[in-house]
Formats: C-alpha cells, sequence, structure tokens
C-alpha cells in the first residue's frame, strides 16, 4: 500500500474535504446519502425550471462525441454521450459555476470549466472514477493543470422517462435525475486518499434524453 508521502496532492485532499464536509453539514439543503464508504449529498431546487431550460439549450449547442483522458485504457463504447464544456466568459455560465462554488466553499480558480452532457436512448457511461490515476502517463500533463481532482458537483437538468440514473456501484445506490438537484461527493478519503469506492456510472437511458451539467474541482488553480 501506497504511504502517506506517496500520494500526490494527499494533504490537499484532505484538508479541501474537511473544509468542504464542514461547510455542506451546515447547509439545510444538503441531504447526505446514508454510506459510510463515500462523501455524497444532494441539494434540491439548486437550478430553476428556467435555468435547467437554458442549460438544456447551451447544451444542445456545444454537444460532441464525449472524450476520455486516457483512451487507451479503454474499451470502445465506454462512454457513448455528447458532451461540450461551456465559455466561462459567458454572464449566465459565470453566475452558474460561482454559485456552485460558493456552495461548496471552494476558491473559483481551482474550478475546470463547466461541462454540459447529453446521454440520448443507448448512450452511458461506464463505471469510473473522476479521480486520476496517478499512474498513468496522462497524470503528468494534469498535474501540471491543477493537479488531483478533489470535489465532483453534477446537477439534473431534466426527467428521463426511463433509464439514465447515477449508480455508484461500490455504494449499491442508484439515483434518479430530478430536474434541478446538484449531486457533490468527495473524490477523495478523509485521510486525502483517492476513494475508490466513488466509482459510477452514467446507466443507459432507455427512452428520452438526459441533460446534466459537471464541475470538477482540483487541489489547485486549473489551468
Amino acid at each position: 500500500m501506497a504511504t502517506k508521502s506517496a500520494i500526490p496532492d494527499q494533504d490537499a485532499l484532505r484538508r479541501v474535504g474537511t473544509s468542504v464536509r464542514k461547510r455542506l453539514d451546515k447547509n439545510p439543503n444538503a441531504y447526505k446519502v446514508p454510506t459510510d464508504k463515500a462523501e455524497i449529498f444532494a441539494i434540491g431546487g439548486f437550478f430553476s425550471p428556467a435555468e435547467c431550460s437554458q442549460l438544456i439549450t447551451m447544451i444542445d449547442a456545444v454537444a460532441q462525441p464525449s472524450e476520455l483522458f486516457d483512451v487507451q485504457a479503454y474499451k470502445s463504447g465506454f462512454r457513448t454521450s455528447y458532451s461540450g464544456n461551456f465559455d466561462p466568459n459567458d454572464s449566465f455560465v459565470r453566475s452558474v459555476s460561482r454559485r456552485i462554488d460558493d456552495t461548496l466553499g471552494l476558491n473559483p480558480k481551482t474550478g475546470e470549466t463547466i461541462q454540459g452532457q447529453r446521454y440520448l436512448p443507448g448512450q452511458e457511461f461506464k463505471p469510473h472514477n473522476d479521480w486520476f490515476y496517478t499512474d498513468q502517463e496522462y497524470w503528468k500533463g494534469e498535474r501540471k493543470r491543477g493537479g488531483q481532482r478533489s470535489w465532483t458537483a453534477m446537477a439534473f437538468l431534466n426527467e428521463v422517462e426511463e433509464g439514465g440514473e447515477t449508480q455508484f456501484t461500490e455504494v449499491g445506490i442508484k439515483i434518479e435525475p430530478k430536474p434541478g438537484v446538484l449531486l457533490v461527493w468527495n473524490n477523495a478519503l478523509p485521510d486525502g486518499s483517492p476513494n475508490h469506492d466513488t466509482m459510477h456510472a452514467g446507466t443507459p437511458v432507455i427512452r428520452g434524453t438526459k441533460y446534466v451539467i459537471t464541475k470538477w474541482y482540483r487541489t489547485r488553480k486549473w489551468m
């Protein structure tokens, strides 16, 4: 097992985890999913129906076949959705991003550009972790671009007729898309080491279309 000093960004992940945890625990609107395996919170009504509709329109404008950090490590069909990054200088995007920053109490400079995702019938994102595997080649670049990912914030924008749940495979739960709900989770354990139990999947959409936005946070300024 890796020692504490051998885990990149462990101290920063521990500090950030403690800070966000305390903030969310005090938030009366944040529901903590009852599990000891991961820190997962849900906040209902985070976005209004009008905001969800606007974000959906923006996703349709930027959506392209989704990419992966390490294409060689995944089989074809691992991630079949469409996605695209929003313009960080857009006033509406800035307001959305800042609201998420403030909810988590995180420095805006550590947040990646918000990404929108669209899943059509049959499309999915198979089980994966959001934190970076630091023994892989891509980590060399990501370490310079802001380091390890700490928290993930993902918002559901619409109801899906059937399928499209977010499944935390190790925790054993499926979360049904509900418009306006913000789902956030800590990608690390309290000691700052990567939490393997945050493995999650976007299950296949069976009927309808699924729209979500995601913002990932790093341990340092995101470049």
